[in-house]
């Protein structure tokens, strides 16, 4: 009961708030290239991510042509792994990259694919508004070069990137 009152009042400011991530989004996007393990450099740090180290999220297909995402990490105060399981859902066609998440029954939150290298091995992602966003690694570091561009970009989208949380990978 709770969680569902936190989904749904989550879900209703986010549908209130006035500034909403409108950028482009990738397109010719290629899920199967995309699906796999990532690993998160930095967030715009919200409750469930609180006090998280060794974030990583995982992408595979359901039967219904769905992605699953699993999303885990090891709270540092409180010394235990959290893992979170969700499905995503294609806003308008496969091949952009709008998506919709969601980890609590009817409730989804955009999750937007801004900015992607061609091998598919670094990206930058944008919730549906100025509160969300992830940088998102293959490996357990991004080139300061791709870092650097990734932030300028998200920077004058409006993204407040002083209040990134660098993720530590152990």
């Amino acid at each position: 009961m709770l969680l569902t009152a936190v989904a749904a009042g989550t879900t209703l400011y986010n549908l209130l708030k006035p500034v909403k991530s409108n950028v482009p989004v990738v397109q010719r996007f290629e899920k199967e290239k995309y699906l796999g393990d990532w690993y998160e450099i930095a967030r715009l740090d919200f409750f469930w991510e609180k006090n998280l180290k060794n974030v990583m999220a995982s992408y595979a297909l359901n039967d219904d042509m769905s992605i699953r995402v699993i999303n885990q990490g090891y709270d540092e105060v409180k010394e235990k792994y959290k893992q979170s399981r969700g499905k995503a859902v294609f806003v308008r066609n496969e091949d952009e990259g709008a998506l919709k998440v969601s980890f609590f029954g009817p409730f989804y939150a955009g999750y937007n694919v801004v900015m992607i290298d061609e091998d598919y091995q670094h990206a930058l992602i944008f919730g549906q508004n100025l509160d969300y966003m992830w940088l998102l690694s293959r490996e357990k570091n991004m080139p300061e070069e791709i870092k650097d561009k990734y932030l300028a970009y998200a920077q004058r989208c409006g993204y407040a990137i002083e209040k990134l949380v660098w993720t530590k990978q152990d």
